[in-house]
Parts: structure tokens; sequence; C-alpha cells
């Protein structure tokens, strides 16, 4: 079993001048040291307008800069607001690209819909469209990434001409495709695209190995047809982290922030009612913290033994990655360091150890039925050199033979030369 960090850049008020700076700072150290100590992905949200809950709106920045001070871990999107009116489908494949590009190959592409109000409604989407806007944006970005030239395609939420996408990804066709899952019916789904399953939910192993049962028992059926060009047989779930030697010691380091990550995301999606700027979320926690009930995800507040039978309940449910959420409500930056190298120095090299084994045992059991499910897969039609459409400049569509064309200039300002004028063919707009 695998192990990653989740950041949803959570920051209760109240906020000063330097909060958000070294909100940032501080998790970009945090995923620095969790590369050196060998967990495996960090995945990183994105969210807008969710005050103290998510201030992770540019997360293809922040995995950028990850990747600069990383060599190892996996860079994961957790996930990408697919439907257009939040990122037009051309710009998350460049994006994808451009991050894989710079990480030499660690990029990981999750993908979802979003599930607030306060998202929804401020980008103007409707809620009873935003699975076929995620579905029809996911499968045409996963295709401009694999193709080339793009043939173009005319949709229900967005169309777009015949295009060449630059640049393409290290990982061919593109990089490993995951979709947002919170419950066992979008877990299906997830198995039914052969999309890895990121699951937003906190489960109870008993619950966990059914779920995974289920979606690797799609994954093996006919019911399998790859929205991308690939197929990412994963099922990953988060989990609450906070590891000493002394249990109450890790209580108090990280229940707190644990409870106030699920009450904050009930807030923003169930039950809340917001005044943007205005209310404040971690007042409201504490006023009833102590009557929140624990779930799942509490087992992996405790000490290393204790975290040990946890996390063994999850991978003999055969989950493959287990993802922490540590940075979450005040928990302090000293203390999510502290658990990460307890947890890599007591706990990790055992995982590790036979995962390596249960890695090759599991792309044996699925290399038949992906081949089966790739071949399954309706691709669209790949468009003949001779029916690409040429594509005029701006400069070639206006005036006649006297006409001026001008080019910006390096150097400020600008040249006009004769429509004419040879020049004009030669450096093709060129300066």
């Amino acid at each position: 079993m695998k192990f990653g960090m989740f950041y949803e850049h959570q920051l209760p008020q109240p906020w000063g001048e330097d909060s958000e700076r070294r909100l940032y700072q501080e998790a970009l150290a945090q995923v620095e040291l969790g590369d050196k100590l060998g967990i495996d992905y960090v995945w990183e949200v994105e969210h807008h307008f969710l005050e103290e809950y998510s201030h992770s709106s540019a997360p293809e920045i922040f995995l950028a800069a990850c990747s600069q001070r990383t060599k190892r871990i996996r860079l994961g999107h957790g996930i990408v607001l697919m439907p257009p009116k939040y990122n037009h489908p051309a710009r998350v494949a460049e994006r994808i690209a451009t991050l894989d590009l710079v990480s030499n190959g660690r990029a990981d592409w999750g993908t979802g819909e979003s599930a607030t109000a306060l998202e929804m409604e401020g980008f103007n989407i409707p809620p009873e469209e935003k699975s076929a806007m995620w579905r029809e944006a996911a499968e045409q970005a996963a295709n401009m990434l694999a193709m080339r030239p793009y043939p173009g395609f005319r949709g229900t939420y967005f169309d777009m001409p015949c295009r060449n996408l630059v640049p393409k990804s290290v990982q061919k066709p593109h990089p490993p495709m995951w979709v947002a899952c919170s419950k066992r019916e979008t877990i299906h789904r997830a198995a039914r695209a052969g999309l890895g399953a990121l699951t937003f939910a906190f489960l109870e192993p008993e619950l966990a190995a059914k779920w995974v049962q289920e979606y690797y028992d799609i994954i093996k059926s006919p019911e399998c047809v790859p929205l991308g060009h690939s197929v990412n047989p994963n099922i990953a779930l988060v989990t609450g982290m906070s590891c000493h030697t002394d249990e109450q010691e890790a209580i108090r380091r990280g229940l707190d922030g644990f409870r106030f990550f699920g009450y904050s995301l009930g807030y923003i999606a169930i039950f809340g009612q917001h005044q943007p700027g205005v209310t404040n979320m971690w007042q409201q926690f504490l006023e009833v913290k102590d009557r929140l009930p624990d779930n799942a995800g509490r087992g992996g507040i405790g000490t290393p033994d204790q975290l040990r039978a946890h996390l063994k309940g999850y991978e003999d449910a055969g989950v493959d990655q287990v993802i922490f959420v540590q940075q979450s409500g005040t928990n302090r930056h000293e203390h999510i360091c502290d658990s990460l190298e307890l947890f890599a120095a007591t706990l990790l090299p055992e995982f590790k150890a036979r995962e390596a084994v249960r890695a090759k045992q599991k792309q044996a059991e699925l290399a038949p039925f992906i081949e089966q499910a790739l071949a399954r897969k309706p691709r669209m039609n790949p468009i003949a050199a001779a029916d690409v459409p040429v594509v005029e400049s701006f400069g070639r569509r206006g005036g006649g033979a006297g006409a001026q064309q001008t080019f910006a200039s390096d150097r400020g300002g600008a040249i006009s030369v004769p429509a004419a004028d040879p020049r004009i063919a030669a450096t093709a707009g060129g300066t």
C-alpha cells in the first residue's frame, strides 16, 4: 500500500497579514520532507471561494513549486475541476502536460465536478449538469493530450476547432487519470471509466474491502470502457494522521484539526449558511467541537502501534493508497513534520516491502483485463493531414495588395511592411 499527503490549505480565522504566505511556505516544506522520507504522493485540491476550508484555488502553481523542491514524490491534482466554466479542457491539458514536463513525469491527473453552491454559483454552473460537464471535458482533454492534431469537437458544453495541443506530457498517452469519489455509486463510475478512484470518504476497513472488491470486479468486466487512453486501476482513501509515541499527545496535536476538517467539509457542502467575507466558521466549530462524533479517519491518530493496526486493516482490504489528512484546522507545522518523521521511521519500511511484492502481482493479474478494456474504448477518429484546415494569420485575412501588415517588435513599438512583401511569408509574423 502506498501513502500520500493531502492538502486543502485550510486556514481558520483569525487571519493575519502573513497567514497565507506562511501557510503555503510551510506546506512546501512539508512536501519536501515527505519526499525525503519516502512518501509516495502529494495531493492538492482545487477549490474557489471556500474561506477557511480551502485556500487552494491554483493547485497547478503549488504543485509546480513542489516539483522543484522534490525528486521522486508524485504530484497529484486532487482534483482539477473539469466543467468548462471552471477550466477550459485545453487549458487543463496544457497545465497537466506542463506539470508532467517540469517534474520529469511525476504528474497524476485527478478529475472531478465540484459539489458546493459557493463554487458552482460563483461560476454559473447548473448543478444538475455538472456530471455531464465533467465527462465531456475530461474525455476531450485526454484526447487533446493523446492526439496530434486534435481533430476538433462540437459538444454540449464547449466547442473547439482542430488544433495541435502543445506541449505534450512525458507520460504517454497522458498522466494517470483519477476521479473524485465520495460514495459507492461514484466508485462504480470510476471503475466503469477505467479511472483511479480518489475516495474522499472516511471508511472503516470492512466497508472499504467491499468497495475495493466491487471496484476491481468492474475493472475486470466488460463494463469497464476507458474514458481516457489508458486504464489506472487504483483506489485511494483518506484518513486522519497524527503520530506520537504518547497516545494522548498524538490526540492533543491532531484530533481538533481532524474534527475541523470533517466539520468544515459538512458546512460547505451540506448544512452551512455562508456570508462571503463575513462568516467565521472556526468560531462556529469551537462552539460544537466537543459534541462532534468521531469517524473512521480518527483511527490514524495515535501511537505507531495503533497506526500500524489501523493502516494494516486498509492494506488487508486491498486499498492501494492511504492519503493522510494532516494540514487541517490549526494543526501546527512542526507537529505535522514530527508525525511524518515518526511514521517513516517506524512503519513505512514494512509497508513498502509488502507493496513491492503486491505491485508485481497486481500488474500481472490485471494486464489482460486492461488490454481488453482498451480494445472496447470508442476512439475519436484522427483527421488526415490533407483534411487539416489551414488557419490563416489575421494579417492575411484583410486588406488589398498594397495593405500594410503590422507586427509587434521585441524592441518595442511595431514594424509595418507591405502585404506583398515576401518577408511576411519568410518570417511567419516574426519580429
